[in-house]
């Protein structure tokens, strides 16, 4: 059974969760579990140069912002009962995070560590990395934070990893694939398809793989979930999202009909109109029924201002299915 930690290693529920699924964990005598961190951003807009959190913390914005690790609750109400939870939970005995870090390469660092050594190296790889950002008050956009942390942990490719550009596709694409299934808050927990978003207690970890626990689960083929995701994306109104998680499946099945359509659709909703277009006529020609592709042509060729052009493609598709009736 595979448990995916979707978290923001910036976010101090991801470090206070993984003491607690570590707690859950100790004590289950169910079946064996894998543990894999995945990406998540709480502050996207972060800069690539860290700025001393204590100056941070008086720009409402990112102050509002950061209010992601705890839905609910103020930004102030969530610093103060963070750190006492912390203590509790036994970390630290300093806490609190120096800077507001771009955590980009962090987590390159952390999927380079499951490409290349597994969960185990991985796991080491996330402790190291919340712990120097939480209680060693580091800065985690520094090439030397990560490079030591790539030491501590028994990774010392990491760092030559990560200058040839090592994980970047990956962490892109991890992003993408968690929007396009609904993960909104770090940490969530996904086992056999059911999340759970937050900290939560041991007992309450407890259950979910409790209920997780011998589901059949029936994974489909890798191109088919990634296909899934780009539908995701687009309907989620983030068509470049769906274009960039489509490239791999776009040069591998070039000639796949759902996969054009798809592309054209998404080309469509990112103004993307000549790229839409040429698709979408390529698409006509070789089915001249398809009311679908009919109607996207009509309405790419009206944005385009060839009302003329667009008029027999709406004409066609209005009759083939009368619901496309303008």
């Amino acid at each position: 059974m595979r448990i995916e930690i979707w978290a923001d290693v910036v976010c101090a529920w991801a470090y206070i969760g993984k003491r607690r699924l570590e707690t859950a964990l100790a004590d289950w005598d169910g079946e064996p579990v894998e543990v894999v961190w995945r990406p998540f951003r709480i502050d996207p807009m972060a800069p690539a140069e860290s700025l001393p959190m204590a100056e941070v913390l008086k720009d409402p914005v990112v102050d509002s912002a950061l209010q992601q690790c705890a839905p609910g609750m103020s930004p102030t109400e969530n610093r103060v009962r963070v750190s006492e939870i912390a203590a509790a939970e036994g970390l630290g005995p300093r806490w609190g995070a120096a800077w507001r870090a771009n955590p980009h390469d962090a987590h390159r660092l952390i999927a380079l560590a499951h490409e290349k050594g597994g969960s185990a190296l991985q796991d080491a790889v996330v402790e190291e990395v919340l712990r120097a950002h939480f209680v060693d008050g580091r800065d985690l956009a520094l090439t030397e934070t990560l490079a030591d942390i790539s030491a501590r942990a028994g990774f010392s490719e990491g760092p030559a990893l990560l200058a040839s550009g090592g994980g970047e596709t990956p962490v892109r694409e991890l992003l993408l694939r968690g929007k396009a299934i609904g993960v909104k808050t770090s940490p969530t927990l996904v086992v056999n398809g059911e999340a759970l978003a937050g900290a939560h207690a041991p007992e309450v970890i407890t259950g979910l793989l409790q209920g997780a626990s011998g589901a059949s689960v029936r994974e489909p083929p890798e191109e088919v979930e990634r296909f899934r995701h780009c539908e995701a994306l687009l309907d989620l109104g983030d068509p470049l999202g769906c274009l960039t998680l489509l490239g791999p499946l776009a040069q591998a099945h070039e000639n796949d009909r759902n996969v054009r359509l798809l592309a054209a659709r998404a080309y469509f909703h990112s103004a993307q109109l000549g790229r839409a277009r040429t698709a979408l006529e390529s698409l006509a020609a070789e089915t001249p029924d398809d009311s679908y592709v009919r109607l996207m042509l009509g309405r790419v060729l009206e944005r385009q201002g060839l009302g003329a052009e667009a008029a027999p493609h709406l004409r066609m598709a209005a009759a083939m299915t009368p619901t496309y009736e303008p």
